[in-house]
């Protein structure tokens, strides 16, 4: 599996034939900076979405419909995009799992919001927001937290889908912070591998996962903080 971080809570995942996008914010993006938004989204079969905020939807609706490639999403953020002219789209909910053939996609909980804000400043909801438990046929599991706070029921997602890979949000202000971070990774789940996210773009949030490596020290994960562009094979 290959796995490239491209700024804030945006991954590309190769493995088998599928090639999948999560939460590709790449247009207004600092943390995309200059990378190469065709090599980024190029081949991609699958787009999946966390939540229905304008940092995670990004460029869906332009990278769908020149690749074609199947969208999942939350009902709501799937009706809202479908609306917007999504053709190809696979919604589903929070504890539903949808099989996309080479790997399968259970919608776990998440502690934020999920929305869209018109131009008057109002605020549409777009379902709930969820984290991506992604189980692959070679065996590999990965698990997308989205934006969220620690909560205790993730020791439950970590019953149920004994995830190998951790994407954790860290960046603070809209999702728990590094510290909090460590401690969710360490006191519910067995990761051997954590890339945190959603840090390092926009100024109000924290620009370095240092305090997350920190609150990691000691522990059996491996802490991977590739740059944006960079790529881990696992």
């Amino acid at each position: 599996m290959k796995i490239t971080w491209l700024g804030h809570s945006a991954f590309r995942i190769e493995t088998g034939k599928a090639r999948i996008l999560i939460d590709p914010f790449f247009t207004g993006n600092p943390g995309f900076g200059g990378l190469d938004l065709k090599e980024a989204a190029a081949d991609v079969t699958h787009i999946l979405l966390t939540h229905g905020h304008g940092d995670h939807v990004g460029d869906t609706l332009a990278i769908a419909k020149e690749s074609g490639a199947t969208v999942v999403a939350n009902f709501d953020l799937c009706m809202w995009l479908a609306h917007k002219g999504l053709e190809d789209y696979s919604p589903g909910n929070t504890g539903g799992t949808i099989d996309m053939d080479s790997f399968t996609v259970t919608f776990t909980n998440a502690l934020h919001s999920s929305a869209s804000i018109t131009e008057d400043g109002v605020s549409h909801s777009l379902g709930n927001p969820n984290g991506l438990m992604l189980h692959f046929d070679d065996g590999a599991s990965l698990l997308h937290m989205g934006d969220t706070d620690i909560f205790s029921d993730m020791a439950l997602i970590n019953e149920l889908h004994r995830p190998d890979i951790g994407i954790v949000p860290i960046g603070d202000r809209f999702t728990m912070g590094g510290a909090v971070a460590a401690l969710a990774c360490q006191r519910f789940f067995n990761f051997e591998v954590a890339l945190p996210c959603h840090y390092g773009s926009f100024p109000i949030i924290d620009q370095t996962p240092e305090k997350f490596v920190a609150g990691m020290e000691g522990t059996k994960t491996r802490v991977a903080t590739p740059k944006p562009g960079e790529s881990l094979s696992l």
